[in-house]
Protein backbone atom coordinates (compact mmCIF):
# COMPACT_ATOMS: atom_id res chain seq x y z
CA UNK A 1 0.00 0.00 0.00
CA UNK A 2 2.93 2.35 0.68
CA UNK A 3 4.02 2.14 -2.95
CA UNK A 4 0.46 2.91 -4.10
CA UNK A 5 0.34 5.83 -1.68
CA UNK A 6 3.44 7.35 -3.28
CA UNK A 7 1.89 7.07 -6.72
CA UNK A 8 -1.29 8.74 -5.55
CA UNK A 9 0.61 11.57 -3.86
CA UNK A 10 2.68 12.15 -6.99
CA UNK A 11 -0.48 12.26 -9.11
CA UNK A 12 -2.34 14.50 -6.63
CA UNK A 13 0.59 16.95 -6.62
CA UNK A 14 -0.19 17.75 -10.28
CA UNK A 15 -3.69 18.95 -9.40
CA UNK A 16 -4.32 22.49 -8.18
CA UNK A 17 -7.08 21.95 -5.59
CA UNK A 18 -8.05 25.62 -5.63
CA UNK A 19 -8.55 25.81 -9.40
CA UNK A 20 -11.70 25.20 -11.40
CA UNK A 21 -10.60 23.60 -14.67
CA UNK A 22 -12.40 23.68 -18.03
CA UNK A 23 -13.72 20.31 -19.20
CA UNK A 24 -10.84 20.02 -21.70
CA UNK A 25 -8.21 20.82 -19.04
CA UNK A 26 -9.85 18.46 -16.56
CA UNK A 27 -9.90 15.40 -18.81
CA UNK A 28 -6.29 16.03 -19.88
CA UNK A 29 -5.28 16.14 -16.20
CA UNK A 30 -7.32 13.03 -15.36
CA UNK A 31 -5.53 11.12 -18.11
CA UNK A 32 -2.16 12.44 -16.92
CA UNK A 33 -2.77 11.50 -13.26
CA UNK A 34 -4.07 7.97 -13.87
CA UNK A 35 -1.48 5.55 -12.49
CA UNK A 36 -3.24 2.16 -12.51
CA UNK A 37 -1.84 -0.64 -14.68
CA UNK A 38 -5.34 -1.35 -16.00
CA UNK A 39 -7.49 0.94 -18.14
CA UNK A 40 -9.27 2.96 -15.49
CA UNK A 41 -12.79 4.33 -15.71
CA UNK A 42 -13.25 8.11 -15.74
CA UNK A 43 -16.14 9.16 -13.52
CA UNK A 44 -17.95 12.46 -12.99
CA UNK A 45 -19.35 13.39 -9.58
CA UNK A 46 -21.73 16.32 -9.22
CA UNK A 47 -23.01 17.90 -6.02
CA UNK A 48 -26.29 19.68 -6.75
CA UNK A 49 -27.94 22.52 -4.86
CA UNK A 50 -31.26 20.70 -4.51
CA UNK A 51 -33.05 18.93 -1.66
CA UNK A 52 -33.41 15.23 -2.54
CA UNK A 53 -36.30 14.96 -0.04
CA UNK A 54 -38.49 17.31 -2.10
CA UNK A 55 -40.60 15.86 -4.93
CA UNK A 56 -40.16 18.99 -7.10
CA UNK A 57 -36.37 18.90 -6.78
CA UNK A 58 -35.66 15.43 -8.15
CA UNK A 59 -33.07 15.13 -10.92
CA UNK A 60 -33.22 12.19 -13.26
CA UNK A 61 -32.47 11.61 -16.89
CA UNK A 62 -30.88 9.58 -19.64
CA UNK A 63 -28.05 10.59 -21.95
CA UNK A 64 -26.33 8.74 -24.79
CA UNK A 65 -22.63 9.56 -24.63
CA UNK A 66 -21.35 10.17 -28.18
CA UNK A 67 -18.22 8.06 -27.71
CA UNK A 68 -19.66 5.26 -25.59
CA UNK A 69 -18.28 3.95 -22.32
CA UNK A 70 -15.54 1.69 -23.60
CA UNK A 71 -16.94 -1.41 -21.95
CA UNK A 72 -19.07 -4.40 -22.81
CA UNK A 73 -22.62 -3.77 -21.63
CA UNK A 74 -24.54 -6.88 -20.54
CA UNK A 75 -28.29 -6.53 -21.14
CA UNK A 76 -31.16 -8.44 -19.58
CA UNK A 77 -34.69 -8.12 -20.93
CA UNK A 78 -37.85 -9.11 -19.05
CA UNK A 79 -40.29 -10.12 -21.78
CA UNK A 80 -42.53 -12.99 -22.88
CA UNK A 81 -43.80 -14.35 -26.18
CA UNK A 82 -43.24 -11.93 -29.06
CA UNK A 83 -41.30 -9.56 -26.80
CA UNK A 84 -38.88 -12.35 -25.85
CA UNK A 85 -38.35 -13.22 -29.52
CA UNK A 86 -37.65 -9.59 -30.41
CA UNK A 87 -35.24 -9.27 -27.47
CA UNK A 88 -33.27 -12.34 -28.55
CA UNK A 89 -33.07 -11.16 -32.16
CA UNK A 90 -31.93 -7.72 -30.94
CA UNK A 91 -29.01 -9.30 -29.11
CA UNK A 92 -30.08 -9.31 -25.45
CA UNK A 93 -27.56 -11.25 -23.33
CA UNK A 94 -30.32 -12.67 -21.12
CA UNK A 95 -34.05 -12.91 -21.79
CA UNK A 96 -35.89 -13.46 -18.50
CA UNK A 97 -39.16 -14.92 -19.76
CA UNK A 98 -39.92 -17.50 -17.06
CA UNK A 99 -40.63 -17.63 -13.33
CA UNK A 100 -37.35 -19.55 -12.98
CA UNK A 101 -35.48 -16.41 -14.07
CA UNK A 102 -37.44 -14.28 -11.58
CA UNK A 103 -36.45 -16.65 -8.78
CA UNK A 104 -32.83 -16.74 -9.93
CA UNK A 105 -32.65 -12.94 -9.69
CA UNK A 106 -34.43 -13.01 -6.31
CA UNK A 107 -31.66 -15.36 -5.19
CA UNK A 108 -29.00 -12.83 -6.18
CA UNK A 109 -28.25 -13.17 -9.91
CA UNK A 110 -27.18 -9.70 -11.12
CA UNK A 111 -24.68 -10.45 -13.87
CA UNK A 112 -25.97 -7.68 -16.13
CA UNK A 113 -25.54 -3.91 -16.45
CA UNK A 114 -28.91 -2.85 -17.87
CA UNK A 115 -32.39 -4.29 -17.36
CA UNK A 116 -35.24 -3.62 -19.80
CA UNK A 117 -38.85 -4.74 -19.40
CA UNK A 118 -42.14 -4.77 -21.28
CA UNK A 119 -45.11 -3.40 -19.28
CA UNK A 120 -46.81 -6.80 -18.97
CA UNK A 121 -43.79 -8.11 -17.02
CA UNK A 122 -43.66 -5.33 -14.42
CA UNK A 123 -45.96 -7.21 -12.04
CA UNK A 124 -43.27 -9.86 -11.67
CA UNK A 125 -40.34 -7.45 -11.96
CA UNK A 126 -41.80 -5.43 -9.08
CA UNK A 127 -40.99 -8.31 -6.73
CA UNK A 128 -37.29 -7.82 -7.51
CA UNK A 129 -37.07 -4.29 -6.12
CA UNK A 130 -34.90 -5.27 -3.15
CA UNK A 131 -32.35 -6.88 -5.46
CA UNK A 132 -32.43 -4.52 -8.44
CA UNK A 133 -33.21 -1.20 -6.74
CA UNK A 134 -30.01 -0.74 -4.69
CA UNK A 135 -27.92 -1.63 -7.77
CA UNK A 136 -29.69 0.87 -10.03
CA UNK A 137 -30.94 -1.95 -12.25
CA UNK A 138 -34.72 -1.57 -11.80
CA UNK A 139 -36.49 -0.95 -15.12
CA UNK A 140 -38.33 2.38 -15.08
CA UNK A 141 -40.61 4.11 -17.61
CA UNK A 142 -39.03 7.52 -16.87
CA UNK A 143 -35.63 6.12 -17.77
CA UNK A 144 -36.97 4.57 -20.95
CA UNK A 145 -36.27 1.00 -19.81
CA UNK A 146 -39.95 0.02 -19.65
CA UNK A 147 -41.81 0.11 -22.93
CA UNK A 148 -43.47 -1.87 -25.72
CA UNK A 149 -41.73 -4.81 -27.33
CA UNK A 150 -41.10 -2.88 -30.56
CA UNK A 151 -38.90 -0.42 -28.62
CA UNK A 152 -36.56 -3.12 -27.32
CA UNK A 153 -34.08 -3.10 -30.27
CA UNK A 154 -33.63 0.69 -30.01
CA UNK A 155 -33.09 0.63 -26.24
CA UNK A 156 -30.58 -2.24 -26.56
CA UNK A 157 -28.72 -0.36 -29.30
CA UNK A 158 -28.57 2.81 -27.18
CA UNK A 159 -27.38 0.87 -24.13
CA UNK A 160 -24.51 -0.64 -26.10
CA UNK A 161 -23.67 2.75 -27.63
CA UNK A 162 -23.16 4.47 -24.28
CA UNK A 163 -26.60 5.12 -22.82
CA UNK A 164 -26.23 6.38 -19.25
CA UNK A 165 -29.02 6.83 -16.74
CA UNK A 166 -28.37 9.39 -14.02
CA UNK A 167 -30.34 10.22 -10.91
CA UNK A 168 -29.97 12.18 -7.71
CA UNK A 169 -28.99 10.09 -4.68
CA UNK A 170 -30.09 10.66 -1.08
CA UNK A 171 -27.11 12.94 -0.41
CA UNK A 172 -27.83 15.29 -3.33
CA UNK A 173 -25.11 13.89 -5.58
CA UNK A 174 -24.93 12.27 -9.02
CA UNK A 175 -22.18 9.81 -10.00
CA UNK A 176 -21.70 8.43 -13.53
CA UNK A 177 -18.92 6.96 -15.70
CA UNK A 178 -18.07 9.03 -18.79
CA UNK A 179 -15.47 6.82 -20.46
CA UNK A 180 -12.07 5.18 -20.08
CA UNK A 181 -8.60 6.63 -19.49
CA UNK A 182 -7.54 5.15 -22.85
CA UNK A 183 -10.05 7.37 -24.69
CA UNK A 184 -8.60 10.33 -26.56
CA UNK A 185 -8.79 13.67 -24.80
CA UNK A 186 -11.31 14.90 -27.38
CA UNK A 187 -13.56 11.84 -26.89
CA UNK A 188 -13.57 12.23 -23.10
CA UNK A 189 -14.16 15.96 -23.35
CA UNK A 190 -17.11 15.40 -25.68
CA UNK A 191 -18.62 12.76 -23.37
CA UNK A 192 -18.17 14.92 -20.27
CA UNK A 193 -19.60 18.03 -21.95
CA UNK A 194 -22.60 16.04 -23.22
CA UNK A 195 -23.27 14.70 -19.73
CA UNK A 196 -23.02 18.14 -18.08
CA UNK A 197 -25.40 19.53 -20.67
CA UNK A 198 -27.91 16.74 -19.92
CA UNK A 199 -27.77 17.42 -16.16
CA UNK A 200 -28.32 21.13 -16.79
CA UNK A 201 -31.34 20.40 -18.98
CA UNK A 202 -32.73 18.15 -16.21
CA UNK A 203 -32.77 21.05 -13.71
CA UNK A 204 -36.02 20.68 -11.74
CA UNK A 205 -38.58 23.47 -11.39
CA UNK A 206 -38.14 23.52 -7.63
CA UNK A 207 -34.37 24.17 -7.74
CA UNK A 208 -33.40 27.46 -6.09
CA UNK A 209 -30.04 29.24 -5.99
CA UNK A 210 -26.88 27.61 -7.33
CA UNK A 211 -27.78 24.40 -9.19
CA UNK A 212 -24.37 22.81 -9.83
CA UNK A 213 -22.39 23.36 -6.64
CA UNK A 214 -19.39 21.13 -7.33
CA UNK A 215 -18.27 19.07 -10.33
CA UNK A 216 -15.34 16.66 -10.02
CA UNK A 217 -13.86 14.15 -12.46
CA UNK A 218 -11.43 11.39 -11.56
CA UNK A 219 -10.01 8.14 -12.88
CA UNK A 220 -10.18 4.89 -10.93
CA UNK A 221 -8.05 5.41 -7.77
CA UNK A 222 -6.83 8.76 -9.17
CA UNK A 223 -7.15 12.21 -7.59
CA UNK A 224 -10.25 14.32 -8.16
CA UNK A 225 -10.06 17.27 -10.55
CA UNK A 226 -12.58 20.06 -10.04
CA UNK A 227 -14.42 21.32 -13.12
CA UNK A 228 -15.90 24.78 -13.54
CA UNK A 229 -19.67 24.12 -13.04
CA UNK A 230 -20.44 26.90 -15.51
CA UNK A 231 -18.80 24.84 -18.26
CA UNK A 232 -21.92 22.68 -18.44
CA UNK A 233 -24.22 25.69 -18.35
CA UNK A 234 -22.30 27.31 -21.19
CA UNK A 235 -22.66 24.19 -23.32
CA UNK A 236 -26.42 24.02 -22.60
CA UNK A 237 -26.92 27.71 -23.54
CA UNK A 238 -24.92 27.27 -26.73
CA UNK A 239 -27.33 24.58 -27.81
Amino acid sequence: MAKEGKKYKAAAAKVDRSKLYSTAEAVALVKDTSFTKFDGTVECHIRLGVDPRQADQQVRGVVVLPNGLGKTVRILVFAQGEGARIAREAGADVVADTDEWIKKIQDGFTEFDVAIATPDMMGKVGRLGKVLGPRGLMPNPKAGTVGPAEDIPRVIKEARAGRVEFRLDKTGNIHVPVGKVSFTQDALNENLSTFLEAVNKAKPSGAKGVYMKRVTVASTMGPGVRVDPNAGAAVAEAN
